[in-house]
């Protein structure tokens, strides 16, 4: 965690905002959350820690490289600093309170009375020197003065609107590349808009530390991932400083930080506590190469691979804990009041496919039950067998001494298969008889269970009824066997034989061979809007033989991982009590540092630790053992946006005033890869707090947006295999960060992404360097014509327009185009003598503060340094729009002739419609159209065109 020192500095912190600055925008805040009052209410302490003596700084000295504030030592402590912010009085809300730890708290310094190690800068005297383009220089000195200022420090401010704006955390695997800084440095820019516009804003920033990501890179280094993790945190810290992002380091968190992961298994408990985790056999999906476990989430594509490595995933039977995810699987598939890419809505609604159908029972001929859920219980009277995976628990009881042997060699085979193997289309079925049978409940009709690899333990209930004569995988499997099949939905015109059939019939007709339902529609339409569906559910319930019912694509999360470096999951088994979590006081459960073995071998490493898994049963006191598995790296992210209110809070996980002002997070931006892993798990996550009591609101985010991806110039990814990754220190060393961060912004849309392109970079330095000299010549006051400084104006209110809109809406490429014409028409005004006029003062003034999102360190400078204007630039207040100056004094009007385009005229905005008709009418090209002919109607549309027809 980023640590603060006090500094022995007369300069005062920018903590007092300079109100007449900002105009207050007309969106206030939403009243919408706050959490519900708890049963406890947590006391926070009062103590204060005896301010630290350093050693006085010459005032001439800049501070010594490699002191910046915020570094973090390499193995932190397990006991956090309650450094809670002290506030202004905000009306106090009954809030529900996290159940404390019972640990006694440090004492704590408050949040706005620490100050950064990192001391101010005399400020530079502007010399002839100064004047020469030296980024290296001026881009440091400005990132050394704002951290020592606390410029970008957040606090609760009743008095304006909030905006949580927050980028997804980086995994501390290596340097950061090219793709952090196009998902980091546009958000940044958006962040600065939002607080010049006059918002209140956070923008946190942490490190996504436990998991595959990090543990893979340590053991390729063959590096404790502990002492790998921590290092990397520390150099990429370092990195993300040079960008210049207004990242509040104040409130950093990484998870693999002892304060962080105290509550992430806290959290866990809940989950327990409320029967949201269980333990579970079953087949899960495992990686073979990563030795461990994978969340259905973490299997990619057709061929089944491990999303991390590649590597073809299997089956395995293990006993893992599981988060209910499920019981929110309708909640998920509604996004009402959310403000999210349709990408990301249908591919989470798609991962949880929903279907709508009927559960039905049918039984062995010994009275087992057999459970199905049917989509199609239209068609029950045309299943002539039943279908099962060979992993069904009842496969062994059901098979006949005759078909034994048959049924297992077939269970071992279809073992070696991945799921995507058994269920390709085009595969030839295979399947053995069980010699069980199954009654169907609708007709009492007798029919044979075969096993069969195309139906999956992971779907459904494992059993399938199999109606051939409707379903094209059942009709090629009867063919194969010699199995019967019976129509029972019938076209229209055309009489079915089941014997003669060539192919399954799958759409609508009329029912038939189906007892009491013969003569009824079986339409197109799915679930109870289909008229045979609902008359034979309703029939079903009746009978007591079945129900509507609905299933999910979706499974819980399995969060139990067989590696070392995640957070323990916090519970202890004894052969008296059973599973029990550990006791809050003795949170966190700590990772041991004395390992030795703690790269993957298939079975978790900490159960081959001599002393780690031994405990006390927190029931009875009798011998017990912790569990060895670790947690799925998405949990810690799935709350790590909270964590970011209190980072160092030891009492709770967040504190409940910093929640009722920030929360719900305003703005989210990263990669749309994680639509169906950790932005599922995030709103699942979010929801389960709230039922909890812990917070309220059903969702985490209101606005989502997604960057593409930069790939390499010949279009393939990134890779450092490859040797293709652009390195962005070297980018900033050459051009610096502001350029750096301004092509990112300008050679794609942000959105989209694009080819990385090592030259057009030079475009964006020429520009970023034409801005400097623009500021920084002296010239001398002019005498331009008033057309000249009404053109200037109109032009810089008319790019305030286009900018403001364009920020608003993720267009960063469009912001800098319109800043690169402003800038050429403050060059024409220039040579035409508009230098000293109010309007080119006005001018260069918009122009800067339209600049400082995007590249904050030279609009600094030049604000500051060469205006001579108030410190700091990014405290002063958004360019207001003057819609009067922005209009323009002519207006170009297309002129159709029989609906094409001929020409185009010029006319002031006050010419009249008959004026304006006579002036396309008088236009030679237009006369050379009509030839003579006389107009058979001219029309002036919308105030835009002139359409002649002749």
């Amino acid at each position: 965690m980023a640590t603060t020192k006090k500094i022995n500095s007369k300069k005062k912190t920018v903590e007092k905002k300079k109100a007449a600055t900002v105009k207050k925008p007309v969106n206030k805040k939403p009243a919408s959350k706050k959490v519900k009052p708890v049963k406890k209410i947590v006391k926070k302490s009062t103590s204060k820690a005896a301010p630290k003596k350093e050693k006085k700084i010459a005032a001439k000295k800049t501070p010594p490289k490699g002191k910046a504030a915020g570094k973090k030592p390499v193995n932190p402590s397990p006991k956090g600093k309650n450094t809670g912010t002290k506030k202004k009085p905000v009306k106090k809300t009954a809030v529900k309170a996290i159940v404390p730890v019972t640990k006694k708290a440090k004492a704590v310094v408050p949040f706005e009375k620490k100050q950064s190690a990192i001391q101010p800068v005399n400020e530079v005297k502007r010399t002839e020197k100064d004047i020469s383009f030296n980024p290296g220089v001026f881009e440091k000195k400005w990132q050394v003065k704002w951290e020592a200022d606390r410029l970008y420090r957040s606090v609760i401010d009743e008095s304006k609107p909030k905006h949580y704006a927050l980028t997804m955390l980086p995994y501390p695997s290596g340097d950061l590349h090219i793709g952090h800084w196009y998902a980091m440095t546009p958000s940044d820019a958006r962040a600065r808009f939002m607080r010049m516009k006059g918002y209140n804003v956070l923008f946190p920033m942490g490190f996504d530390a436990f998991g595959l990501p990090a543990e893979g890179a340590a053991i390729k280094h063959n590096i404790h991932p502990k002492e790998w993790t921590f290092a990397n945190i520390e150099r990429m810290r370092a990195q993300m400083r040079t960008m210049g992002a207004m990242f509040d380091w104040e409130r950093e968190a990484v998870s693999a930080d002892p304060e962080y992961y105290k509550w992430t298994e806290w959290f866990f408990i809940q989950l327990f506590k409320h029967g949201l985790a269980y333990r579970k056999k079953q087949a899960v999906d495992w990686c073979p190469k990563d030795n461990t476990t994978l969340a259905r989430e973490q299997v990619k594509g057709d061929d089944r691979v491990c999303d991390r490595c590649g590597t073809p995933v299997i089956k395995k039977e293990l006993e893992q804990w599981f988060f209910k995810a499920t019981k929110y699987a309708d909640e998920l598939l509604r996004f009402d009041g959310i403000d999210w890419p349709d990408f990301i809505k249908v591919s989470q609604t798609n991962w949880i496919g929903r279907s709508e159908g009927a559960s039905v029972t049918f039984k062995t001929e010994a009275g087992d039950p057999i459970e199905i859920f049917t989509t199609r219980p239209d068609t029950l009277w045309g299943a002539t067998f039943m279908v099962f995976s060979p992993e069904h628990p009842l496969v062994d009881k059901i098979t006949s001494t005759e078909q034994a042997q048959a049924v297992n060699e077939y269970k071992t085979q279809a073992s070696k298969q991945t799921d995507i193997q058994r269920e390709a289309k085009d595969k030839e079925k295979t399947g053995v008889f069980t010699g069980g049978y199954a009654i169907n409940p609708v007709n009492e009709e007798r029919i044979p269970i075969w096993v069969a690899d195309y139906v999956l333990m992971s779907y459904g209930t494992g059993a399938i009824m199999a109606v051939p004569a409707h379903d094209e995988r059942d009709f090629a499997f009867a063919r194969k066997f010699g199995l019967k099949v019976l129509p029972v939905i019938q076209p229209e015109g055309v009489e079915l034989n089941g014997e003669t059939m060539e192919t399954a019939h799958e759409h609508e007709g009329v029912m038939i061979n189906s007892g009491p339902f013969n003569g009824t529609p079986a339409t197109n339409d799915k679930g109870m809007k289909n008229p045979a569906i609902k008359a034979v559910v309703e029939w079903l319930e009746e009978k007591a033989i079945g129900k509507r019912d609905v299933n999910y694509r979706y499974r819980d999360w399995l969060i139990s991982r067989q590696r070392f470096w995640g957070a323990p999951i916090p519970m202890v088994y004894c052969e008296t009590h059973g599973w029990n979590p550990v006791p809050d006081d003795q949170l966190p459960v700590l990772l041991p540092d004395d390992i030795d073995e703690w790269k993957p071998t298939g079975e978790s490493p900490l159960k081959l630790h001599p002393t780690w898994k031994h405990t006390t049963c927190p029931i009875g006191g009798e011998p017990a053992i912790r569990e060895t598995d670790t947690m799925d790296t998405f949990m810690c992210s799935s709350w790590y946006h909270m964590r970011y209110l209190s980072p160092h809070n030891v009492d709770a996980p967040f504190d409940e005033a910093e929640y009722n002002y920030w929360m719900p997070v305003d703005t989210y931006t990263g990669g749309s890869e994680h639509a169906t892993m950790h932005l599922l798990y995030f709103r699942f996550f979010h929801k389960a707090l709230r039922d909890m009591g812990i917070t309220e609101g059903g969702e985490p985010v209101m606005q989502l947006r997604n960057q593409g991806m930069v790939l390499a110039e010949d279009n393939s990814k990134m890779s450092k295999s490859r040797g293709n990754v652009v390195a962005p220190d070297v980018l900033v060393k050459r051009y610096g960060a502001d350029t750096v961060r301004a092509y990112l912004m300008f050679f794609a849309r942000w959105q989209q992404g694009a080819p990385w392109d090592s030259h057009g970079i030079e475009g964006t330095a020429r520009w970023i360097r034409r801005g400097w000299t623009i500021f920084t010549d002296q010239t001398p006051p002019g005498s331009a014509s008033n057309e000249t400084k009404r053109n200037l104006r109109r032009r810089v209110h008319q790019t305030v327009r286009k900018v403001t809109h364009d920020f608003e809406n993720f267009e960063f490429n469009t912001v800098i185009s319109s800043l690169m014409e402003l800038m050429n028409e403050m060059y024409k005004a220039r040579e035409a003598g508009a230098a000293g006029s109010p309007e080119w003062d006005e001018a260069q003034e918009y122009y800067l503060k339209m600049l400082a999102p995007i590249a904050p360190h030279i609009a600094e400078e030049l604000w500051t340094e060469h205006l001579g204007k108030p410190y700091s630039i990014h405290q002063q207040s958004w360019p207001v729009f003057d819609e009067e100056a922005a209009k323009e004094d002519e207006i170009e009007i297309p002129v159709q002739v029989n609906g094409k385009v001929r020409d185009r005229i010029t006319v002031s905005v006050n010419t009249g419609e008959d004026e304006i008709k006579a002036l396309a009418l008088a236009s030679e090209i237009v006369q050379k159209y009509l030839d003579g002919r006389e107009p058979k109607k001219v029309i002036f549309a919308n105030g835009r065109l002139v359409s002649i027809v002749v």
